[in-house]
């Protein structure tokens, strides 16, 4: 099936770059020259964490989180900039235990709550996820994150009809997100209806059609229909747009065993990927 970590992947923000920041504008740059005057300026700090997190420089973020949490140590934002950087690490009870932190604070910051969530979805820990989105949900109601990310914990839980509920709510608030349509089409298709999977797989490729899961899902669905040829074509639309991904997920997935016997699919998923010319 569709790898959940390619999905939140996209969701999460993946590919950061300098161009981010320019959402801090000149707020930013004042930050920078509030730092300059006074390196332990406590709001210049906090904004200079985020500046880095954006950036992607993770390890230099939660120090300068640190720097903040010393100077001001009921500051909920540093908690919560820190346990989003140890998450982006991989450091998943670490950043649990900030976001805990954080959200002792602030408990009505449903931001805090999402990010707490998402945490213990990684964790494996799925009950306690729903707690936190439905946290989210009571503070703010039209967040299609938490209506996705709800429907991912139930899906963990094999209650895929739950799941699907969530995801149309999140499609009711959010209709052009394509990795919401395609995540509803592995719901479908874990529910062997196929036919709707598919309409909503031709949705998502429609808003975005280099995404790379969807392609995948899409193939799945067809080996389900016995549409092997479909499927196949499918799944090497998902390698020729991410190769290292998709040739390892589809050289052991169960649910595509029905292409293994054809060569071409041997030759696909095993084929050494070619470095790029410089």
């Amino acid at each position: 099936m569709v790898p959940w970590d390619d999905i939140q992947a996209r969701y999460k923000g993946a590919g950061r770059s300098l161009s981010l920041l320019s959402s801090y504008g000149r707020h930013y740059a004042k930050c920078e020259q509030a730092l300059d005057a006074n390196p332990n300026h406590p709001d210049a700090l906090l904004c200079h964490g985020y500046g880095l997190e954006k950036l992607g420089r993770y390890e230099e973020a939660i120090v300068t989180f640190e720097r903040v949490i010393a100077l001001c140590p009921r500051s909920s934002l540093a908690w919560q900039g820190r346990g989003i950087s140890l998450g982006m690490l991989c450091q998943y009870e670490d950043a649990l235990t900030s976001f805990n932190q954080s959200l002792k604070l602030d408990p009505d910051d449903y931001r805090g709550w999402q990010n707490q969530g998402k945490t213990l979805l990684r964790l494996g820990r799925y009950p306690a996820a729903i707690v936190s989105f439905d946290q989210v949900l009571s503070l703010k109601p039209d967040s299609y994150k938490a209506w996705y990310n709800r429907a991912i914990a139930l899906s963990c839980l094999h209650n895929y009809v739950a799941a699907l509920t969530n995801i149309d709510r999140a499609l009711t608030i959010k209709p052009n997100s394509d990795y919401i349509w395609t995540y509803r089409g592995v719901m479908l298709t874990r529910l062997n209806r196929c036919s709707e999977a598919s309409t909503s797989f031709e949705n998502s490729l429609k808003i975005n059609s280099r995404s790379p899961s969807t392609w995948y899902g899409r193939a799945c669905c067809f080996v389900r229909q016995d549409k092997l040829e479909e499927a196949l074509e499918s799944v090497k639309r998902a390698i020729q747009i991410s190769p290292s991904v998709y040739r390892r997920v589809a050289s052991t997935d169960a649910a595509l065993q029905p292409l293994r016997s054809d060569q071409r699919f041997r030759e696909l998923v095993h084929r050494e990927i070619q470095p790029k010319a410089i």
